[in-house]
């Protein structure tokens, strides 16, 4: 009910534009997104790294159908992982295919990645291939698995909420890759998706022990104690260490969960996106979670 809630309001106009106005002037925008620019996030990962927690760095934007914004979007990653180089900072970049051309074509969007994979391999930093909705997650596999021939500091994202997800785990297992697990936050049909909430809870977990038991170095993404609590008793039951695995979070959510975990020895590791494209990733994590519009709610009765 709360998902498609927002996901009708980020169709409507009038609220979507008094967002895109105040999210950044107001404030309440910048718990999840770093900021507009390069020099905001790079701020905000070094003041994570001074805590101790590595980062993953994120522009903001997909769904890209013109060329020379697909190219622009390349420059943009291009300086963030100079940025990360010349700063030093702890941190990976996490890309988008539909930024980078995918809806155009297969092809130009390969090279594309390839253009940034080049300079990422320069420096020795891992590159991780974000997924998008349902439609795009064969031709992202398909990304990854020709993009990995060349440079093997690249990984993949897995929705536990799509049905096909745990012949996809058995694949990259099977590969070697690292892989990303989240639940999932597009809008997507009973025919490729889980509805339910404890469907795709369920699903997390089980894909969670394939990736801990067969996996290379999973980061396991959720801020939800329940599947952390899972992840961890089966990873001690097994035997497997801490250090081969790690919880991602995503900037500005549960900030004492990841301290917390942080202070118990596993590695924790918070997604920070930045870019002026930043109201459907805003709109997305909204819908995650109740408390959440809250903040929001709370934050512009506040300014009133």
């Amino acid at each position: 009910m709360l998902k498609s809630l927002v996901y009708a309001l980020s169709d409507n106009r009038t609220i979507t534009g008094f967002l895109s106005r105040r999210g950044m002037s107001s404030g309440f925008a910048r718990r999840f997104v770093a900021g507009e620019t390069l020099e905001d996030a790079v701020r905000c990962v070094r003041e994570l790294n001074g805590k101790g927690i590595p980062c993953s760095l994120n522009f903001l934007g997909e769904h890209v159908k013109d060329r020379r914004m697909a190219a622009a979007v390349v420059d943009s990653y291009l300086a963030a992982l100079d940025g990360i180089q010349e700063q030093k900072l702890d941190s990976n970049l996490s890309v988008k295919p539909s930024q980078l051309g995918l809806d155009i074509d297969f092809d130009f969007c390969l090279a594309n990645l390839q253009t940034v994979m080049e300079r990422a391999a320069r420096y020795g930093l891992f590159v991780r291939i974000d997924m998008e909705g349902s439609e795009y997650t064969e031709r992202t596999l398909e990304l990854h698995r020709k993009i990995r021939e060349r440079f093997p500091l690249v990984g993949t994202v897995i929705q536990s909420m799509l049905r096909r997800s745990a012949g996809d785990i058995r694949d990259l297992n099977a590969m070697k890759s690292r892989v990303r697990l989240v639940k999932g936050a597009y809008k997507e049909p009973p025919a490729v998706a889980f509805q339910k909430k404890s469907e795709v809870d369920e699903w997390f977990q089980r894909l969670s022990e394939m990736l801990l038991r067969d996996g290379v170095f999973p980061a396991l993404a959720t801020q939800d104690p329940a599947m952390i609590d899972h992840a961890v008793r089966f990873a001690d039951r097994n035997r497997i260490p801490k250090e081969s695995y790690e919880f991602q979070m995503i900037l500005g959510v549960r900030r004492d969960l990841q301290e917390s975990l942080k202070k118990e020895g596993y590695g924790v590791r918070v997604y920070v996106p930045f870019g002026k494209q930043w109201l459907p990733y805003f709109m997305r994590r909204l819908a995650e979670r109740p408390a959440n519009i809250l903040f929001v709610l709370r934050n512009l009765i506040a300014e009133r």
